[in-house]
């Protein structure tokens, strides 16, 4: 498998019955294919923190959901398009230096983190990526936290990872993109107005073991993964738990 096809992950929404992706899994596969890149800034001396990297990562997806060139006509809209039709891949590589700031000169979406800076593009075809993205490196995202996470303030989204799966943080970081999605596609205009109001305010943590069962099988959105790289396929990574997708299963609200 060649890096440009690292880190593809695909995943069925768990909530809702609306979704752009209530299709047969063929009809999906049968589409033209295109990815997300997203290019993380890693600099030799001072790297970003990995849940500050998962969590820029993940509202960089939602930032570029919601630019206006993502939509109607704009510029983005088609690819964006042609994206959501077909698998939601996502591939994130690497990038220091020069690389970082040619990086900065195509078309695309800064979104910074409390150190981390990820930068994430308009889809492109599989086997056509920018030069200067094409040689960027998955490999080499291996990040730490210096310090455990503090527990989400309250309201919330929080991310869940799988305590079971061990992931590079590139790997982990399309996850995290992959769940904010769903989350994403399950709020009404109302809900995803205020998310956006709040700047997209999410938290990334790894689930407690004793409560990873009860998370993955409440109802909630959950992301399963192809199987390209790292873990086996149609294993359970990421649960998106939005506090009004939460409420909603709370109360058994129909849409």
């Amino acid at each position: 498998m060649s890096s440009q096809h690292q880190n593809h992950t695909s995943e069925v929404p768990a909530v809702g019955a609306d979704g752009p992706f209530r299709q047969e899994h063929a009809a999906r596969d049968e589409a033209p294919q295109f990815v997300l890149p997203l290019v993380v800034r890693i600099e030799k001396a001072e790297p970003p923190a990995r849940t500050d990297a998962l969590e820029t990562a993940a509202r960089a997806v939602l930032v570029l959901l919601t630019d206006e060139r993502s939509h109607g006509e704009g510029e983005w809209a088609e690819a964006v398009r042609d994206w959501q039709d077909a698998r939601i891949r996502k591939v994130v590589r690497r990038a220091r230096g020069a690389e970082w700031r040619k990086a900065g000169t195509l078309p695309g979406i800064t979104v910074h983190g409390d150190m981390a800076e990820v930068r994430v593009f308009p889809p492109v075809p599989l086997d056509g990526w920018p030069k200067e993205l094409a040689k960027l490196q998955v490999s080499g995202t291996d990040l730490d936290d210096p310090e455990p996470a503090p527990p989400a303030a309250p309201g919330t989204a929080v991310l869940w990872l799988n305590p079971e799966l061990e992931m590079s943080a590139g790997k982990a970081m399309a996850q995290a993109g992959h769940a904010a999605q769903l989350a994403w596609w399950e709020l009404t205009a109302a809900e995803r107005a205020a998310w956006q109001d709040s700047g997209f305010r999410l938290a990334v943590r790894t689930a407690p073991r004793e409560r990873w069962a009860e998370l993955s099988g409440s109802g909630l959105p959950v992301v399963r993964d192809a199987g390209f790289t790292e873990i086996a396929p149609g294993s359970a990574t990421v649960v998106a738990d939005h506090p009004s997708l939460r409420s909603r299963l709370r109360n058994d609200v129909p849409r």
